[in-house]
């Protein structure tokens, strides 16, 4: 379990190790890979580059990297793998269920039997190169309540086998983040949050019962980042260029008009105190709640250097917290 916020940009997680409140997300630099023909990463990556922007993080002070064994088709993972390898100093988070072909980049279904999540978890330890992981996440966001019973007690049989130090739930439904919370071994949900979607019910849930509140998408896949125009368009590889259900962000590959609209809206704000418009996003998840670790992702070092630079600026100050409010309030 988290068991305290020491001050506003460092965090204790559930092994005691204190770290600073961000880590970095790594779906991107997995590269391509796919569902048929739809594109489910963020298109072609250079491995030495993301290798240099992990290495660059590391060197900053960023000790929490959370992967996935989907993500480019397990690419992702090995990247991880290549750049830290088995150092103890560092806490990887990775997630199971969804399955992928490592040679065609193509997804193959989503499973939660024993058999698939203990294979998952030895591929995991073998591409990342660890010993045990620190942290292994369910990555079926809407998966049946009470069937989700059986998945947990898999988790805490890994654990008692030394497999797997902590578990959570990858899921932006706040029953599912409840139903487990008090499971020896299940210290965090990892959920969509950002400055457009706060999620008050979720952070109820994830303070109630002391949890690490993992935000993912915490740029808005990238919207927050301030690099988007309504004319720009993503590539014909990079997920936002689809037309799944949960992308709202952006639409046919272009920034979705009603966004665009609302980061007008806090723009300035989020620049207050010299931030860029990336670290102001990042300074209003820490302010939100104190058991926030956003996870931007990256695949630069420039990117890296910005997202860590946040650290340095801390949260929002309430006022601002509360103009942000208001003006999307009145959006």
């Amino acid at each position: 379990m988290l068991t305290k916020t020491d001050n506003a940009t460092t965090i204790t997680l559930w092994n005691g190790r204190e770290v600073p409140r961000l880590g970095m997300g790594c779906w991107a630099i997995g590269g391509p890979f796919f569902a048929g023909d739809v594109p489910l990463g963020w298109g072609e990556v250079d491995d030495d580059e993301s290798i240099e922007a992990i290495h660059r993080a590391v060197d900053l002070g960023i000790r929490f990297f959370d992967t996935a064994s989907n993500y480019g088709a397990g690419h992702s993972e090995e990247v991880v793998g290549r750049a830290i390898g088995n150092r103890d100093d560092i806490v990887i988070a990775t997630k199971f269920g969804f399955a992928t072909d490592e040679k065609t980049k193509q997804a193959t279904g989503a499973f939660a039997d024993p058999a698939f999540i203990r294979k998952s978890a030895e591929t995991s330890l073998r591409r990342l190169k660890r010993d045990r992981l620190d942290l292994l996440q369910f990555h079926l966001n809407d998966f049946p309540l009470e069937a989700s019973d059986d998945v947990f007690d898999v988790l805490e049989a890994l654990k008692a086998e030394g497999k797997i130090d902590a578990f959570g739930w990858s899921t932006d439904f706040p029953d599912r983040a409840a139903r487990h919370a008090g499971c020896k071994g299940f210290v965090s949900i990892q959920h969509t949050m950002n400055v457009f979607e706060p999620v008050p019910a979720m952070v109820d849930v994830i303070e109630k019962n002391g949890l690490l509140s993992i935000n993912r998408g915490p740029l808005a896949m990238g919207l927050l980042s301030g690099k988007f125009t309504p004319e720009k368009t993503v590539g014909a590889t990079d997920v936002r260029a689809t037309s799944l259900d949960w992308m709202v962000y952006f639409k046919d590959g272009r920034i979705a008009p009603e966004f665009a609209a609302r980061l007008e809206a806090v723009r300035d704000l989020l620049a207050t105190g010299g931030r860029t418009l990336t670290q102001g996003a990042l300074a209003w998840l820490w302010a939100r709640s104190p058991r926030t670790l956003p996870i931007p992702g990256f695949r630069t070092v420039a990117q890296v250097e910005e997202n860590a630079g946040a650290l340095e600026k801390g949260p929002l100050p309430r006022d601002v917290m509360a103009r942000i409010d208001a003006a999307l309030a009145g959006r």
